[in-house]
């Protein structure tokens, strides 16, 4: 590490004792703010030729926290067209490469500097110390997890994080050739397993996949799923809770390839905003007007990092709520609660409905549900039409399912909507986060699918439980 990086790890480390310990004052905090914000715009539009050009003729050194506004947002489309230019340096002045999975577009280079894997997983480390010390006191689990290793962060920042907490951990992402369910549900098992990270749409898969391979759910010693990569709403969260006997769910970290760890997850079942390594504002998603910093609206992030491709007014294609923490919070930050992608929103009966809307719509009150699906058509008069479809355990009370979920929808929507108990449910709906949680939930009959439900529909044999 050079004396550089080790100020900066010095610093760093000062303010997150500070921050996490709860006596950094306003002044601290201010001073934190415009240091770091002036330090990383001088960063970018020194080395990175992006950022020279997307900056050109704004001084740098005049702009403050309060007047971050006047820059120009960065774009997903932006990346896409940057690709390396983007890097506030050469890929050689990174410590590991990694890419987007390009589902989307085209992958995009995201890798990562000293400066950048220090500040981004201290705070997923900080929220793993608090959150396993409330739960498991002095006892350490045993840990699986369930994500992609290869070019994608994943791997690397779980490895690292149970590696400082010396926590045993096993690699037993299912989709991996190396490994599938049935292997996986066998470390689970021989291992004793009790905290698995994944996707939330795994937690079910699992499920499935227990019961397929002839595995007693109450015996499996899974007690924590640690979720992460897409939405997981309170009702979602309940229901994982009801098919698995002995677990319970968390939501444990908000991030991405291109904006690293953004948020923590705790006890307390929210998230908290990694507030030392990002400026935080909302904007209307569609006008593109600023919007504060507590509410709802489009996430856009500046980071706070001068690594090796720190983003600008980043604009996260993401729709979030913003609210300071609770009294009492177990960990510090503001709230965020992600309720789905921008482009996931979905006009139906007239209303333009986030993702968590209508998921909280379909599984309030439902438990013992496997997987859902929605379908929807038009009838002749152009109205909406929805056909939920549910796959349940078998003790699941379907009359009572069917008329729940009905009148949720319903009445969330205003059209009419027919419940399906289905004992095959596609597979798409296993993709989860890998594509769009519209891609693996919603068939929409009213227009050609576009690119995220072709991927989606493509990889979706790579997630059959029967592997």
């Amino acid at each position: 590490m050079s004396m550089a990086d080790e100020l900066f790890a010095r610093e760093h480390a000062a303010a997150r004792a500070r921050f996490y310990g709860g006596t950094m004052t306003p002044a601290e905090w201010d001073r934190w703010r415009r240091a770091r914000l002036t330090a990383v715009l001088r960063h970018v539009t020194e080395r990175s030729p992006f950022y020279r050009r997307h900056l050109a003729g704004i001084d740098v050194e005049r702009v403050t926290p309060e007047t971050l506004a006047t820059l120009p947002y960065t774009t997903k489309q932006h990346l896409r067209e940057a690709q390396y230019d983007i890097l506030a340096g050469g890929v050689a002045d990174a410590r590991i490469f990694y890419e987007t999975n390009g589902t989307t577009g085209p992958p995009t280079p995201c890798p990562r500097g000293a400066r950048d894997i220090l500040a981004s997983n201290s705070a997923v480390e900080e929220s793993w110390r608090r959150f396993l010390a409330a739960r498991f006191g002095r006892r350490r689990p045993v840990v699986g997890l369930m994500g992609p290793s290869e070019l994608y962060a994943f791997g690397d920042v779980f490895t690292a994080v149970t590696d400082a907490l010396e926590l045993c951990h096993v690699k037993i992402w299912p989709e991996s050739p190396r490994v599938g369910f049935a292997k996986a549900l066998r470390l689970i098992r021989d291992l004793g397993v009790e905290v698995i990270v994944c996707a939330p749409a795994l937690c079910l898969s699992l499920a499935k996949a227990a019961r397929y391979h002839g595995y007693d759910l109450d015996e499996l010693p899974i007690t924590t799923f640690l979720v992460l990569g897409e939405i997981c709403s309170p009702e979602y969260a309940a229901n994982v809770a009801s098919v698995w006997p002995r677990a319970e769910v968390f939501p444990i970290l908000y991030g991405s390839q291109e904006a690293l760890c953004v948020a923590t997850g705790a006890t307390d079942g929210l998230l908290h905003l990694s507030e030392l390594n990002y400026l935080a504002e909302l904007i209307d998603p569609d006008t593109g007007e600023p919007g504060g910093d507590h509410g709802e609206g489009e996430l856009v992030l500046t980071m706070l990092i001068d690594g090796i491709k720190p983003l600008i007014r980043y604009r996260t294609g993401d729709l979030v709520r913003l609210s300071p923490p609770p009294p009492g919070a177990p960990m510090p930050g503001r709230v965020v609660e992600v309720t789905g992608r921008v482009r996931d929103r979905l006009r139906v009966g007239g209303a333009v409905l986030r993702p968590v809307e209508l998921e909280a719509a379909v599984l309030r009150g439902v438990r013992g549900c496997l997987g859902y699906q929605i379908v929807i058509t038009g009838d002749r008069r152009g109205r909406d039409e929805l056909t939920v479809r549910l796959e349940l355990l078998p003790w699941a009370d379907r009359v009572q399912v069917e008329r729940t979920v009905a009148a949720g929808v319903r009445e969330l929507t205003g059209a009419a909507t027919t419940v399906v108990i289905d004992d095959d449910l596609d597979p798409v709906t296993s993709t989860g986060s890998f594509v769009s949680w519209k891609a693996a939930r919603i068939v929409d009959h009213r227009a050609a699918p576009d690119a995220d439900v072709l991927v989606a529909r493509e990889v979706a044999h790579r997630f059959a439980v029967t592997r």
